[in-house]
């Protein structure tokens, strides 16, 4: 298996430390110095544009990334991370036989990511994502219970902390859409191709799994 974050992260499940009385888990001990060695490899992007000016676009945006990870490599080192979970939201388009997925800005910096949240005293993993893909944007449908991949991106904090989080994604087929959610004009909603969401995020493992999940998407497509 290729050594990258999101293997880490995915070595990191049942590794998530005790969940405080706030609802979140503590920090987990995750060993990221190989892979923030090995990420800098990775090979997803270039399967995703086929424009030369988009595939540079994602080139900068997993080198921005990287960069930014080189930036904190005291606080990955010490393999303290936190834990959130996510949802790949898709809907399936019976006359192109094909999906869209759909992406969200943050609100701190307006970048391009997946509906995510920290988790919720409770609550399981699929409810959290469930309820964060609510209020992010305006979503309901069928959450798999069980993840689908992991990544690592850098949480920039309120007070201005960054930290690592290793974040648990589930696929969560949408069956309704609500124009009245939570966070309805605090995020950008856009769907789009699976493609496209691969080439405006900025984590080299998560352009992987989203490009991972249409080809699963598809061959269950073909099924029906």
């Amino acid at each position: 298996m290729t050594l990258t974050i999101a293997n880490f992260g995915r070595a990191a499940e049942g590794t998530g430390g005790q969940r405080g009385a706030n609802g979140f888990n503590e920090p987990a001990s995750v060993d990221f110095a190989a892979a923030l060695q090995q990420a800098s490899g990775s090979r997803v992007v270039g399967r995703m544009a086929s424009s030369s000016s988009a595939q540079e676009k994602a080139l900068r945006r997993s080198e921005s990334f990287l960069s930014e990870l080189a930036l904190h490599a005291d606080a990955l080192l010490h393999g303290r991370v936190y834990e959130q979970y996510a949802a790949i939201c898709y809907r399936r388009v019976a006359e192109h036989r094909t999906a869209e997925v759909l992406i969200v800005t943050s609100r701190e910096s307006g970048r391009w990511i997946v509906p995510k949240g920290w988790p919720i005293k409770g609550k399981k993993p699929h409810e959290v994502v469930a309820i964060e893909a609510f209020e992010e944007a305006g979503v309901r449908g069928k959450v798999k219970k069980k993840p689908f991949g992991y990544f690592t991106y850098l949480k920039h904090l309120a007070d201005g902390n960054c930290v690592p989080c290793v974040v648990e994604l589930h696929l969560l087929e949408v069956e309704q859409v609500f124009q009245d959610f939570p966070e309805r004009g605090q995020r950008r909603c856009e769907w789009v191709s699976f493609i496209e969401a691969a080439s405006r995020v900025r984590e080299p493992e998560l352009k992987g799994l989203l490009l991972s999940a249409e080809r699963k998407i598809s061959k269950s497509s073909g099924k029906r």
